[in-house]
Protein backbone atom coordinates (compact mmCIF):
# COMPACT_ATOMS: atom_id res chain seq x y z
CA UNK A 1 0.00 0.00 0.00
CA UNK A 2 1.99 2.90 -1.12
CA UNK A 3 1.68 6.28 1.07
CA UNK A 4 2.64 9.40 -0.77
CA UNK A 5 2.34 12.92 -0.97
CA UNK A 6 0.84 14.18 -4.55
CA UNK A 7 0.06 17.36 -5.86
CA UNK A 8 -3.65 17.71 -6.29
CA UNK A 9 -5.13 21.46 -7.48
CA UNK A 10 -2.00 23.38 -6.72
CA UNK A 11 -0.83 21.37 -3.41
CA UNK A 12 0.01 18.56 -1.47
CA UNK A 13 -2.12 16.07 0.23
CA UNK A 14 -1.12 12.46 1.43
CA UNK A 15 -2.44 9.91 -0.84
CA UNK A 16 -2.93 6.14 -0.28
CA UNK A 17 -3.59 3.46 -3.09
CA UNK A 18 -4.07 0.00 -2.99
CA UNK A 19 -2.94 -1.59 -6.16
CA UNK A 20 -5.67 -4.05 -7.69
CA UNK A 21 -7.07 -4.17 -11.91
CA UNK A 22 -10.85 -4.00 -10.36
CA UNK A 23 -13.04 -0.64 -10.82
CA UNK A 24 -11.59 2.30 -8.37
CA UNK A 25 -13.15 2.82 -5.35
CA UNK A 26 -12.18 5.98 -3.13
CA UNK A 27 -12.63 6.19 0.67
CA UNK A 28 -13.85 9.59 2.01
CA UNK A 29 -12.78 9.83 5.68
CA UNK A 30 -15.07 11.51 8.35
CA UNK A 31 -14.46 15.17 9.28
CA UNK A 32 -11.60 15.69 11.95
CA UNK A 33 -10.28 12.44 11.31
CA UNK A 34 -8.07 10.47 8.46
CA UNK A 35 -7.97 7.78 6.20
CA UNK A 36 -6.01 5.52 8.83
CA UNK A 37 -8.54 5.85 11.37
CA UNK A 38 -11.22 3.68 8.99
CA UNK A 39 -9.81 2.26 6.09
CA UNK A 40 -8.86 -1.55 7.89
CA UNK A 41 -12.78 -1.48 8.57
CA UNK A 42 -13.63 -1.07 5.10
CA UNK A 43 -10.80 -2.77 3.03
CA UNK A 44 -11.87 -6.45 3.78
CA UNK A 45 -15.39 -5.95 1.64
CA UNK A 46 -13.63 -4.23 -1.13
CA UNK A 47 -9.71 -4.45 -1.99
CA UNK A 48 -10.11 -8.07 -3.22
CA UNK A 49 -11.94 -7.28 -6.37
CA UNK A 50 -11.31 -3.13 -6.56
CA UNK A 51 -8.74 -0.72 -6.96
CA UNK A 52 -8.83 1.13 -4.00
CA UNK A 53 -7.58 5.05 -3.46
CA UNK A 54 -8.01 6.93 -0.36
CA UNK A 55 -6.57 10.26 0.87
CA UNK A 56 -6.84 12.40 3.86
CA UNK A 57 -8.32 15.56 2.54
CA UNK A 58 -6.59 19.01 3.48
CA UNK A 59 -6.49 19.70 7.14
CA UNK A 60 -7.03 16.92 7.68
CA UNK A 61 -4.31 13.92 9.03
CA UNK A 62 -1.26 14.28 7.09
CA UNK A 63 -2.39 16.96 4.78
CA UNK A 64 -1.72 20.50 6.02
CA UNK A 65 -4.39 23.28 6.71
CA UNK A 66 -5.23 25.66 3.74
CA UNK A 67 -7.41 28.70 3.65
CA UNK A 68 -10.88 27.74 3.78
CA UNK A 69 -10.26 23.93 3.85
CA UNK A 70 -12.48 22.78 6.32
CA UNK A 71 -15.72 23.91 4.26
CA UNK A 72 -17.79 21.15 1.62
CA UNK A 73 -17.33 23.38 -1.10
CA UNK A 74 -13.40 23.44 -0.60
CA UNK A 75 -13.32 19.72 -0.05
CA UNK A 76 -15.75 18.82 -2.88
CA UNK A 77 -13.52 20.47 -5.53
CA UNK A 78 -10.71 18.53 -4.32
CA UNK A 79 -12.29 15.47 -4.54
CA UNK A 80 -12.94 16.27 -8.04
CA UNK A 81 -9.48 17.55 -8.77
CA UNK A 82 -8.39 13.82 -7.14
CA UNK A 83 -10.44 12.17 -9.24
CA UNK A 84 -9.63 13.62 -12.67
CA UNK A 85 -5.95 14.09 -11.70
CA UNK A 86 -5.32 10.80 -9.71
CA UNK A 87 -7.68 8.52 -10.01
CA UNK A 88 -8.25 9.47 -13.50
CA UNK A 89 -11.45 7.21 -13.99
CA UNK A 90 -15.40 7.37 -12.78
CA UNK A 91 -15.66 5.96 -9.06
CA UNK A 92 -17.53 4.28 -6.80
CA UNK A 93 -17.55 6.60 -3.43
CA UNK A 94 -17.40 5.18 0.17
CA UNK A 95 -17.79 7.97 2.91
CA UNK A 96 -18.06 8.05 5.76
CA UNK A 97 -20.13 11.05 7.73
CA UNK A 98 -18.52 14.46 5.94
CA UNK A 99 -17.25 12.27 3.68
CA UNK A 100 -20.77 10.77 2.42
CA UNK A 101 -21.59 14.40 2.31
CA UNK A 102 -18.97 15.68 -0.25
CA UNK A 103 -19.23 12.40 -1.96
CA UNK A 104 -23.09 13.27 -2.72
CA UNK A 105 -22.13 16.92 -3.83
CA UNK A 106 -19.33 15.85 -6.71
CA UNK A 107 -22.53 12.96 -7.40
CA UNK A 108 -24.35 16.17 -8.03
CA UNK A 109 -21.55 18.39 -9.17
CA UNK A 110 -19.74 15.69 -11.35
CA UNK A 111 -22.04 12.95 -12.11
CA UNK A 112 -19.73 11.38 -14.95
CA UNK A 113 -17.22 10.91 -12.33
CA UNK A 114 -19.05 8.53 -9.71
CA UNK A 115 -20.21 5.15 -10.91
CA UNK A 116 -21.76 4.77 -7.33
CA UNK A 117 -21.97 6.06 -3.40
CA UNK A 118 -22.02 4.12 -0.60
CA UNK A 119 -22.63 7.25 2.50
CA UNK A 120 -22.55 6.43 6.52
CA UNK A 121 -23.78 8.75 8.70
CA UNK A 122 -24.71 10.81 5.75
CA UNK A 123 -26.39 14.13 6.38
CA UNK A 124 -27.08 16.20 3.47
CA UNK A 125 -28.15 19.09 5.33
CA UNK A 126 -27.13 20.77 8.39
CA UNK A 127 -30.62 20.81 9.88
CA UNK A 128 -30.24 16.57 10.27
CA UNK A 129 -27.67 16.30 12.73
CA UNK A 130 -29.35 15.93 16.60
CA UNK A 131 -27.77 18.51 18.64
CA UNK A 132 -23.95 17.92 19.75
CA UNK A 133 -22.10 18.59 22.66
CA UNK A 134 -20.27 22.71 22.13
CA UNK A 135 -16.23 22.02 22.37
CA UNK A 136 -15.04 23.13 25.87
CA UNK A 137 -11.41 23.12 24.66
CA UNK A 138 -10.50 19.64 26.14
CA UNK A 139 -8.18 17.29 23.73
CA UNK A 140 -7.57 14.01 25.00
CA UNK A 141 -3.71 13.36 25.62
CA UNK A 142 -3.35 10.38 23.26
CA UNK A 143 -5.72 12.99 20.46
CA UNK A 144 -3.34 15.53 20.48
CA UNK A 145 -0.23 13.27 20.43
CA UNK A 146 -1.21 11.96 17.55
CA UNK A 147 -2.04 14.99 16.22
CA UNK A 148 1.74 15.96 17.18
CA UNK A 149 2.87 12.83 15.09
CA UNK A 150 0.84 13.11 12.28
CA UNK A 151 -0.25 16.56 11.17
CA UNK A 152 2.23 19.25 9.40
CA UNK A 153 -0.08 21.91 11.14
CA UNK A 154 1.17 23.50 14.75
CA UNK A 155 0.15 21.71 17.83
CA UNK A 156 -2.13 24.02 18.80
CA UNK A 157 -4.06 24.26 15.79
CA UNK A 158 -5.73 20.55 16.76
CA UNK A 159 -8.20 22.67 18.67
CA UNK A 160 -8.68 25.90 16.48
CA UNK A 161 -9.65 22.99 13.66
CA UNK A 162 -12.27 21.57 15.78
CA UNK A 163 -13.42 25.03 16.74
CA UNK A 164 -13.85 25.87 12.90
CA UNK A 165 -15.67 22.35 12.25
CA UNK A 166 -17.92 22.95 14.98
CA UNK A 167 -19.47 26.20 13.33
CA UNK A 168 -19.43 24.72 9.90
CA UNK A 169 -21.16 21.70 11.02
CA UNK A 170 -24.33 24.23 11.97
CA UNK A 171 -24.32 25.86 8.68
CA UNK A 172 -23.50 23.21 6.05
CA UNK A 173 -24.00 21.48 4.15
CA UNK A 174 -27.29 22.91 2.37
CA UNK A 175 -28.48 20.50 -0.15
CA UNK A 176 -31.79 20.38 -0.92
CA UNK A 177 -34.49 17.43 -1.58
CA UNK A 178 -34.36 18.74 -5.19
CA UNK A 179 -30.85 18.70 -5.03
CA UNK A 180 -30.69 14.77 -4.27
CA UNK A 181 -33.46 14.17 -6.66
CA UNK A 182 -30.96 14.77 -9.48
CA UNK A 183 -28.04 12.23 -8.08
CA UNK A 184 -28.29 9.91 -11.51
CA UNK A 185 -26.16 6.77 -9.04
CA UNK A 186 -27.11 3.89 -7.55
CA UNK A 187 -26.47 5.07 -3.51
CA UNK A 188 -26.86 2.89 -0.63
CA UNK A 189 -27.73 5.25 2.53
CA UNK A 190 -26.02 3.43 6.09
CA UNK A 191 -26.20 4.68 9.16
CA UNK A 192 -26.38 3.39 13.15
CA UNK A 193 -29.89 2.97 14.99
CA UNK A 194 -28.22 5.28 17.35
CA UNK A 195 -26.82 7.74 14.46
CA UNK A 196 -25.99 11.25 15.42
CA UNK A 197 -28.17 11.95 12.44
CA UNK A 198 -31.64 11.92 12.87
CA UNK A 199 -33.51 8.87 11.39
CA UNK A 200 -36.11 11.00 9.69
CA UNK A 201 -33.42 12.92 8.17
CA UNK A 202 -31.50 9.84 7.04
CA UNK A 203 -34.63 8.36 5.55
CA UNK A 204 -35.43 11.60 3.64
CA UNK A 205 -31.90 10.89 2.06
CA UNK A 206 -32.79 7.82 0.97
CA UNK A 207 -36.04 8.10 -0.39
CA UNK A 208 -34.93 11.27 -2.34
CA UNK A 209 -32.43 9.64 -4.39
CA UNK A 210 -33.89 7.54 -7.06
CA UNK A 211 -31.77 4.68 -7.26
CA UNK A 212 -31.39 4.40 -3.40
CA UNK A 213 -30.94 2.14 -1.18
CA UNK A 214 -31.00 1.94 2.43
CA UNK A 215 -29.72 0.11 5.58
CA UNK A 216 -30.16 0.88 9.15
CA UNK A 217 -27.63 -1.59 11.21
CA UNK A 218 -28.90 -2.34 14.46
CA UNK A 219 -27.31 -1.96 17.60
CA UNK A 220 -24.55 0.95 16.64
CA UNK A 221 -24.20 4.59 16.83
CA UNK A 222 -22.72 6.97 14.56
CA UNK A 223 -19.18 4.90 14.61
CA UNK A 224 -21.25 1.75 13.19
CA UNK A 225 -18.39 0.74 10.77
CA UNK A 226 -16.07 -0.27 14.04
CA UNK A 227 -18.75 -1.64 15.90
CA UNK A 228 -20.31 -3.78 13.43
CA UNK A 229 -17.51 -4.35 10.56
CA UNK A 230 -18.50 -7.29 9.39
CA UNK A 231 -22.30 -6.28 9.06
CA UNK A 232 -21.34 -3.01 7.17
CA UNK A 233 -18.68 -4.92 5.10
CA UNK A 234 -21.28 -7.51 3.49
CA UNK A 235 -24.02 -4.53 2.79
CA UNK A 236 -21.25 -2.57 1.06
CA UNK A 237 -19.65 -5.86 -0.90
CA UNK A 238 -23.42 -6.99 -2.04
CA UNK A 239 -24.21 -3.33 -3.06
CA UNK A 240 -21.35 -2.97 -5.29
CA UNK A 241 -21.54 -6.60 -6.67
CA UNK A 242 -24.81 -5.52 -8.47
CA UNK A 243 -25.62 -1.92 -8.79
CA UNK A 244 -28.67 -2.86 -11.12
CA UNK A 245 -32.04 -1.55 -9.86
CA UNK A 246 -33.51 -3.59 -6.76
CA UNK A 247 -36.12 -6.43 -7.61
CA UNK A 248 -38.29 -7.09 -4.87
CA UNK A 249 -41.37 -9.12 -4.26
CA UNK A 250 -43.49 -6.57 -3.10
CA UNK A 251 -42.35 -3.53 -4.36
CA UNK A 252 -44.11 -0.43 -2.45
CA UNK A 253 -41.43 2.38 -3.14
CA UNK A 254 -39.72 0.89 -6.03
CA UNK A 255 -41.40 0.24 -9.01
CA UNK A 256 -40.07 -3.41 -10.94
CA UNK A 257 -40.29 -3.26 -14.41
CA UNK A 258 -41.81 -6.73 -15.24
CA UNK A 259 -42.94 -7.72 -12.25
CA UNK A 260 -46.83 -9.39 -12.51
Amino acid sequence: MPEKYLEVAGHSLYCYEWDNNGEAVVLLHGGLSQTSHWDAQVLPAIEADFHVFAYDRTGHGFSGDRTGSLHFDYQVTELIAYLESVVRQPAHLIGYSDGGNIALLAAIKRPELVRSVITLGANFHFSGTLPLPEFDGFISPEDQEEYNRTSPDAPETMAQKIQRMMKIWKSEPTLTIKDLATIQCPVLVMAGDDDVIAHSHTIELYENIPLGQLAIIPGTSHQLIKEKPAIAQLLIQEFLEDLSYPVTKMPIRRTNPGME
